[in-house]
């Protein structure tokens, strides 16, 4: 521990259950002295465990649909006062699709379940954005995270629309995060996570056997939960003060791989 996040304060979203990326920040977070607030949907929280999380890391747990204005508003004014101030880092770890949910094909989509899941996986970061930045809820320097996949630049079948709200979610960090920089300083970032183990990353069809392909194509393999919560963690400090409108990628190589020695062999097999 370095005591990175001494004295800051912050909020994470999407904290399910200890496979969750956020539960991981949450705990990272703590370790590095930093002091936060934890939200999910009234709906996620009946499913998981996040109570247990806040007695873990002596938070407060305040409920909030993160495609609702009101909550959002009522997030984060409550934040600030049990905080004790502005908020110095927010985590966005949030996503959901009904179509791959209900089994639907990326070529046959129910869509008003894609309405539902654009809301709920992009334009809720917009959202949240949006109350941050009006609301002035940020401190200077202040930096603000959501997780993206690599899906949003490269076809992946099965991802299904999760890769189009992905892309968007991209796009709303430069936008948005422009005009957070230009006016409060305040960093705006994605970052792009290997296919990882959580019980949203499951629900992917083919997800076990992408994994492993995955793993043989990264030269250092794939980045587990808790590597990307420790990557968050240094976006959250005060070492990355300059980085902002970047898409990250953490996964182990991947994203500029083109093919491996491990993979060719599987093909080249008499």
């Amino acid at each position: 521990m370095y005591n990175l996040l001494k004295g800051k304060k912050g909020i994470i979203f999407g904290a399910l259950d200890s496979n969750s990326i956020a539960w991981k920040v949450a705990e990272r977070a703590h370790e590095e002295g930093a002091e936060f607030v934890l939200t999910n949907a009234p709906i996620a929280m009946r499913m998981g465990t996040i109570n247990q999380l806040a007695e873990q890391t002596g938070s407060q747990v305040i409920p909030a649909d993160a495609t609702s204005m009101e909550d959002l508003q009522n997030l984060v004014d409550k934040s600030m006062e049990i905080l004790g101030g502005k908020i110095d880092f927010v985590l966005h770890s949030i996503g959901m699709s009904v179509n791959v949910r209900k089994g639907n094909h990326y070529t046959d989509q129910n869509y008003d379940f894609t309405t539902k899941g654009w809301d709920v996986s992009a334009v809720s970061f917009h959202k949240v954005l949006n109350v941050l930045y009006n609301s002035n809820a940020m401190n200077e320097w202040g930096s603000i995270v959501a997780l993206t996949y690599m899906a949003a630049q490269r076809v992946f079948p099965d991802y299904n629309d999760m890769a189009d709200n992905k892309s968007y979610l991209e796009s709303i960090a430069r936008s948005f995060g422009y005009f957070f920089g230009r006016d409060q300083k305040v960093r705006v970032n994605t970052i792009s996570q290997s296919p990882t183990a959580t019980t949203a990353g499951q629900g992917v069809k083919g997800f076990d056997g992408f994994i492993r392909y995955a793993e043989e194509m990264s030269p250092l393999g794939n980045a587990t939960a808790l590597e990307c919560a420790d990557y968050t963690i240094s976006m959250f400090s005060d070492l990355t003060k300059k980085v902002s409108l970047q898409n990250l990628f953490h996964d182990g190589g991947f994203s500029n791989m083109g093919i491996s020695t491990k993979v060719m062999e599987n093909f080249s097999k008499e």
